[in-house]
């Protein structure tokens, strides 16, 4: 993560590196779902045609609404470990950030990061309370899929004390953050300072909480579409899976790989359909994303340039005696 918020000339090439081993993560996952789906061709492309057009935009506003949510909570951890970005800004950076993360989880928390730091310098944290602030979001949302491991003891056959060992694990882990937190509150600590202010932290939940559910109501939706009749808790144990593999170097291929692990038994055309469907939407939200924040970068820079072009003629305006040619320059300045 930090070779792309300090990038050296070693560290860029670690990079590319890390995105040609996801490249060809992707190409493997890939070419192994094709190889099982080589005789299902035909159900897996009637699968892919039965989504109606409004459930995949329907899916990918969904899609859109849980990284505006996760922004809004990230705002709130920056915030709280000493950051005063606006939250235009901030959610510019989160939009560079969710493009990236189409390929990796890792790339996309670096981009959102590097972006944040170039554009307020000044008022946001430094790089390692940046990275801290990750922390509680992610606190959150593991604790969240602890408390829904039960879904997975089905699909993956798992023993049924499994969710209880990881529930008691994820409270020892919160706690363990929160009296972190408390302890210390300099650097690095800095932050997890959402975690000890009440307020705050309630309203980092129910962010992150939206968050999950807009996710689980895409996941719903769209196996629903492709025919495939999922529940809602088949829906959040592709959600989880899909995070727990997020971090493996497999790029897009990790919706796909995740509907299968789950949903297999109901047929692999479709919920490999599910999952094509699940990425296509999950990339289209994020490129909405990411297409406001080029959109909106761009127009702050055209309105700084003017700004700046503006800014001597007012200047000598401001100096010269009332009357005098060089205050009537004054007229021609660009209002900003």
């Amino acid at each position: 993560m930090l070779a792309l918020v300090n990038p050296s000339a070693a560290q860029r090439v670690q990079t590319r590196r890390r995105i040609v081993v996801t490249v060809l993560g992707t190409l493997a996952v890939s070419g192994a779902l094709a190889y099982e789906l080589a005789g299902r061709r035909g159900q897996f492309g009637t699968a892919l045609l039965t989504a109606p057009l409004w459930v995949l935009l329907l899916a990918a506003l969904f899609h859109l609404t849980s990284l505006l949510t996760r922004s809004e909570a990230w705002k709130i951890c920056v915030h709280a470990a000493g950051g005063s970005v606006s939250r235009r800004v901030l959610f510019r950076a989160a939009g560079f950030g969710s493009l990236a993360s189409v390929l990796s989880a890792q790339l996309g928390v670096a981009a959102r990061i590097s972006a944040l730091r170039r554009s307020a310098p000044q008022t946001a944290p430094r790089i390692p309370a940046l990275i801290a602030a990750e922390v509680p979001i992610l606190a959150v949302e593991a604790m969240l899929a602890a408390l829904f491991m039960f879904t997975l003891v089905g699909p993956l056959d798992l023993p049924a004390w499994v969710p209880v060992i990881v529930v008691a694990a994820m409270l020892a882990l919160v706690a363990a953050i929160a009296n972190l937190a408390r302890r210390r509150r300099s650097g690095l600590w800095q932050g997890l300072a959402a975690m000890r202010e009440l307020r705050g932290r309630g309203r980092l939940i129910a962010f992150v909480v939206l968050g999950v559910i807009a996710q689980i109501a895409r996941n719903w939706l769209i196996l629903h579409a492709v025919g495939v009749n999922a529940s809602v808790f088949d829906a959040i144990a592709v959600l989880i899976v899909t995070v727990s593999l997020s971090p493996l170097p497999i790029g897009p291929s990790v919706g796909a790989a995740a509907t299968v692990l789950i949903l297999g038994a109901h047929g692999i055309a479709a919920t490999a359909a599910g999952g094509v469907l699940l990425t296509v939407t999950g990339i289209f939200g994020a490129l909405c994303f990411a297409g406001w924040a080029c959109g909106d970068r761009a127009l702050a820079s055209l309105r700084n340039a003017r700004g700046l072009r503006g800014a001597p003629v007012a200047a000598i305006a401001a100096i010269a005696p009332i009357g005098s040619p060089a205050a009537e320059l004054n007229l021609l300045a660009p209002s900003s």
